[in-house]
């Protein structure tokens, strides 16, 4: 059984690291906007106390992910899936919005003062 090489795994636990941190502080706004209200909005910030360690976890999974995404052509077997152009490009697309759902995540509590 071969290991997957293709940076699925943590460009995956990067994206749901990134969703976690910003849940405190962008869910309820996001949810307010699309007309979604309720007291229930108040219990995610529940998770405001962990959002230091879900932004260290997408960190670390986002290094191994560039680790496994922008690796040489040359150390992928042929047939394997990181050897096909078409997915690399993908991997590489959904590499950068992940990095920039993270951004938001570390920077939104930092901006959103500037509104008030």
């Amino acid at each position: 059984m071969s290991k997957s090489k293709s940076g699925r795994g943590p460009l995956a636990a990067g994206g749901i690291a990134a969703i976690l941190a910003s849940a405190c502080c962008l869910g309820p706004l996001v949810l307010i906007t699309l007309g979604v209200s309720g007291a229930w909005i108040s219990n995610l910030t529940a998770l405001e106390p962990y959002r230091p360690i879900f932004i260290g976890v997408a960190l670390v999974a986002m290094f191994f992910a560039w680790r496994r995404i922008y690796r040489p052509v040359e150390e992928c077997q042929p047939g394997e899936v990181c050897a096909a152009p078409q997915v690399r490009v993908a991997y590489k697309v959904i590499f950068w919005v992940v990095s920039v759902l993270i951004l938001i995540a570390m920077l939104f509590p930092y901006v959103l003062p500037l509104f008030d």
